[in-house]
């Protein structure tokens, strides 16, 4: 059994939330490289220099690559013989709350009815994994909510097939328009039920940027919607190119027979997320 303090986590949480607000992950800023390279209008092609300029300076100078910071969405895996020494919900969230505080961050987190703002940016949402062993990782992705509105679920009909899935998932992302700042990361969730399909989606957009599923049928059709995607000439921030979306994830469960959950979490080209394995 291994034990981990209150205090490390929140410790913890407080350096993801900076550090994920001023540093994209190496994966990011080699796919927008490669698709400044391989685009084709002019016009995007400056705007993919100005997106990596940016992320340059956000790095060195420590301030935020948006303006919005986003809600915090938090994954934690906790090894089953792992002993939390305090409480780890309210660890989590005083983490979010220092780094939000701290890192001289917006806090965007409102009330949703009477859209009074908290003034702390939290709570955050906060999902734990029970597995084996004595790991402890924590992951926060700072969701933008330009990108997050543009998200869609949708309960399809099982015969609208494969196609209709496809179907789907292009004419989802393509009719986001310049709102969610593309070159976009494209998460989505087939199966499970309604909840499951849009927790897949989400964690999707954490896989390594590019890397295909495992399932082979899966990659491939990953390969196609991006591919159909970027024909449909959208581009870099809405305003035509070949780089609408850097990525296409998907990720499956099994379902209902007489279902067919489908669930696109739409993430911005500023896909900030940071990890920690304590």
């Amino acid at each position: 059994m291994r034990t981990v303090k209150a205090l490390q986590i929140t410790e913890a949480v407080r350096d993801l939330a900076v550090a994920a607000a001023h540093d994209l992950e190496p994966d990011i800023l080699d796919a927008l490289v490669a698709a400044r390279d391989r685009e084709t209008s002019p016009l995007a092609k400056n705007i993919l220099e100005c997106l990596m300029h940016n992320a340059d300076i956000a790095s060195r100078e420590e301030i935020p690559l948006c303006q919005d910071t986003g809600i915090c969405v938090i994954f934690v895996t906790l090894g089953q013989d792992v002993q939390v020494e305090g409480d780890l919900t309210a660890a989590i969230q005083e983490g979010a709350r220092r780094g939000y505080e701290e890192g001289f961050l917006r806090k965007s987190v409102c009330d949703v009815m009477t859209r009074i703002n908290t003034e702390t940016n939290v709570p955050a949402v906060v999902h734990v994994e029970i597995e084996p062993g004595e790991r402890c990782r924590i992951l926060l992705l700072p969701k933008g909510c330009g990108s997050e509105n543009m998200s869609v679920l949708k309960m399809l009909s099982p015969s609208a097939g494969i196609s209709g899935v496809m179907d789907f998932i292009v004419d989802t992302v393509v009719g986001a328009g310049p709102d969610s700042c593309p070159p976009l990361v494209v998460g989505v969730g087939i199966g499970g039920t309604f909840e499951k399909a849009a927790l897949m989606a989400k964690r999707a957009l954490l896989r390594p940027l590019g890397q295909p599923s495992k399932r082979v049928d899966i990659a491939g059709i990953e390969e196609e919607i991006l591919a159909r995607i970027n024909r449909r000439g959208r581009g870099v921030l809405g305003l035509g190119g070949c780089n609408t979306a850097l990525a296409v994830h998907i990720d499956t469960f099994p379902t209902h027979i007489g279902a067919l959950p489908v669930a696109v979490n739409i993430q911005c080209h500023s896909h900030r997320h940071k990890e920690v394995n304590l």
